[in-house]
């Protein structure tokens, strides 16, 4: 994670947006779409990825439509906070395909995990597997019922 802020202007700004909604677009057609050279608007993303602004590109897949309909998020609560037990648990996270983000969170719960499985048997499995030795105090799965949207594009300021 970088903690530097990297200033962005406009024309950064709109090939952000234009990427976060379509990364297959070619360079001549953003450089097109924001009024640049080629030359230019590669320029700007070589300049954006070396500063970890822009971070590879990927292809939205259709959960429902690969038989994963079950989004979970999966609030855990532990007794452990050294970096070794964090260690372990991390690298079971890592393990699990279906859990797509994790963060280490404050308030109330320590951790949340967002799952895609095919349904309440596959959330059983993965819960199993998640479980297994690693003395959690307490873990819930909050079911989603309808996603309203995701992934939707950062609007940097």
């Amino acid at each position: 994670m970088n903690d530097k802020i990297f200033s962005i202007d406009e024309i950064d700004n709109r090939l952000l947006s234009l990427l976060q909604r379509d990364a297959s677009l070619s360079q001549r057609e953003l450089a097109e779409r924001v009024g640049l050279s080629q030359n230019a608007c590669w320029r700007r993303l070589q300049r954006l990825t070396e500063a970890g602004v822009l971070q590879g590109s990927r292809a939205v897949i259709d959960a429902a439509a690969l038989g994963l309909g079950l989004t979970v998020f999966v609030m855990i609560r532990t007794r452990h906070h050294d970096d070794a037990w964090a260690r372990r648990f991390r690298a079971r996270i890592e393990s699990l395909p279906q859990i797509t983000e994790f963060h280490r969170i404050g308030g109330e719960w320590d951790y949340m995990a967002k799952a895609v499985v095919g349904g309440m048997a596959g959330y059983d499995a993965l819960y199993k597997r998640l479980i297994a030795d690693m003395d959690l105090e307490r873990v819930t799965g909050v079911f989603s019922m309808e996603t309203i949207f995701e992934g939707r594009p950062l609007a940097p300021a």
